[in-house]
C-alpha cells in the first residue's frame, strides 16, 4: 500500500498529460518551488555572511572574556581567583578597564562620549590599535596623557590628531553635593591631548574614547577600583567556566556573544524574520502546484474509476495525489538546492556580485551552513505537503 501510490505518482509526474495547460502548470509550480528554495539558501547565505563581518567588528573591538561585577559599576580585583588569572598557563593577558559615559568638549562643540581608561598591558596589546586611521597609538607623551578615539567622534567634534587643542573630559564629582545655583561648578574637568583616531563599526566610532587609567582614576575619583577585567585566551568557554566559578555569584564573567547580546540577539531575530519571508512566498510559489494537482485529479477521473472497480479504497486513491503533489515540491526543492548550492559556491570562490561603494570587502560575503540547508529542507517540504494535502482530501 506504501509502495504503489509512489509508482502511480511517479507515473503521472513524468507522463505527458492530455491538457498542455496541466504540463504548463505542473512546471510552472516546479519551477517556482526551485527558485524559492534557492533564494532560502543564497539569502540566508549573504546573511551569514553579513553577520560574520559584524562578529570579526566586534571580535576586534572587545576582549574573549570580560569579568564584571554582579551589582554595582566597579570593583577592586583581590583574592584567590584574581590571582590565579594571573598565574593561569591557559590565559594569555588580563588588562583593568576603567570606563564611564561623559561629557566631552573641543572647541565649542559637545558630545557624550564612553569614556574608557586602559591599563599599559592593553595599550601595548589591544587589537584596536590595528584600525588606527590616523595619527599614531599612544596615550602618553612624556607628562602629558594622550587619548585615541573614534573616527565619527572626533569628526563631530572637529577634533584632528594633528590640532594642538586639547580635548576637555567633564564629569559630575561623586563626592561633592551638586550646586543648584550652578551646577558646572561641581563637574571635575581633565583636558588629554588627541594622538590618533580608529574606525572598527560604527557604534564604536561615534562613541568610543580611549585614555590612560590613571586619568579615568583621577576623573572619576578612585584609587584602585576598576570597571572591569579584559581577558584574553584561546580557550574561551573553558576558561570562562573555570574563572565563574571560582569567583563565585558575584561577578559575570561574559564572552563575546554575551558581551554584545543585544546586536546577536538582533541579527537572530532577522534571519528568522527573512527566512519567514521567503517561506510565505514560497507558500505563494505553491498554488501552482496546488492549481495543477486540481486539474490532474480531473483529469484522472477515468483511473479512479477503474481502480474503484478493482476494490482500491478511497485511501489509496488519496495517497496516489498527495505522492504526485509532494514529488512535484520535493523535484522543485532538489534542483533549487543544487541551483542554490552552486551560487554561493562560485560567489565565494569568484566574487562575481560585487558590493556597491567603499566597504571592507569588494564582493557580497556568502556563508553556507548546513543548518540553513536543513530549515530550508524543512520549510519547503511542509509547504509542499501542505498544497499536496488539502485538494488530495477533497477526492
Amino acid at each position: 500500500m506504501t509502495v504503489l501510490p509512489l509508482k502511480f505518482a511517479f507515473r503521472y509526474l513524468f507522463a505527458r498529460k492530455s491538457y498542455n495547460v496541466i504540463n504548463l502548470i505542473s512546471g510552472i509550480g516546479v519551477a517556482g518551488m526551485a527558485v524559492g528554495t534557492a533564494a532560502l539558501v543564497i539569502v540566508l547565505s549573504v546573511f551569514n555572511g553579513f553577520n560574520e563581518l559584524v562578529s570579526d567588528s566586534l571580535s576586534d573591538a572587545g576582549a574573549t572574556l570580560v569579568v564584571r561585577p554582579a551589582e554595582g559599576k566597579v570593583f577592586i580585583p583581590e583574592g584567590p581567583a584574581f590571582d590565579w588569572m594571573l598565574e593561569s598557563d591557559d590565559i594569555e593577558q588580563v588588562s583593568s578597564v576603567l570606563e564611564e559615559q561623559a561629557f566631552l568638549s573641543y572647541e565649542g562643540k559637545q558630545s557624550l562620549a564612553r569614556v574608557k581608561g586602559i591599563d599599559a598591558v592593553a595599550q601595548e596589546a589591544s587589537p584596536l590599535q590595528e584600525h588606527l586611521v590616523s595619527g599614531a597609538w599612544t596615550f602618553q607623551r612624556g607628562q602629558l596623557p594622550m587619548a585615541v578615539a573614534g573616527a565619527a567622534l572626533a569628526y563631530n567634534l572637529g577634533a584632528n590628531p594633528r590640532f594642538v587643542t586639547p580635548l576637555e573630559i567633564h564629569y559630575p564629582s561623586r563626592t561633592e553635593q551638586i550646586s543648584l545655583a550652578n551646577p558646572a561648578a561641581s563637574l571635575r574637568t581633565r583636558r588629554v591631548q588627541l594622538a590618533g583616531t580608529i574606525s572598527v563599526n560604527a557604534e564604536l566610532d561615534a562613541k568610543l574614547l580611549l585614555v590612560p587609567i590613571s586619568l579615568m582614576r583621577e576623573l572619576l575619583e578612585y584609587e584602585t577600583e576598576v570597571s572591569c577585567l579584559e581577558v584574553w585566551t584561546d580557550k574561551g568557554p573553558q576558561v570562562q567556566k573555570e574563572l565563574q566559578e571560582r569567583l563565585g555569584p558575584g561577578f559575570r564573567v561574559l564572552n563575546r556573544e554575551q558581551q554584545n547580546e543585544s546586536v546577536y540577539r538582533m541579527m537572530r531575530y532577522e534571519k528568522l524574520a527573512i527566512y519567514l519571508i521567503l517561506v510565505f512566498i514560497v507558500v505563494i510559489v505553491a498554488f501552482n502546484i496546488y492549481s495543477s494537482l486540481k486539474m490532474l485529479i480531473i483529469e484522472k477521473q477515468g483511473d479512479m474509476t477503474t481502480l474503484r472497480s478493482l476494490g482500491a479504497p478511497e485511501e489509496l486513491l488519496r495517497r496516489i495525489f498527495l505522492a504526485e503533489g509532494w514529488l512535484m515540491s520535493l523535484l522543485g526543492m532538489v534542483i533549487g538546492l543544487v541551483l542554490g548550492i552552486v551560487i554561493v559556491l562560485l560567489q565565494q570562490r569568484f566574487g562575481f556580485v560585487q558590493m556597491p561603494g567603499n566597504f571592507a570587502v569588494s564582493a557580497y560575503p556568502v556563508v553556507l551552513k548546513a543548518t540553513d540547508l536543513l530549515w530550508t529542507v524543512a520549510g519547503v517540504s511542509l509547504v509542499g505537503l501542505l498544497m499536496a494535502l488539502i485538494p488530495s482530501r477533497k477526492l
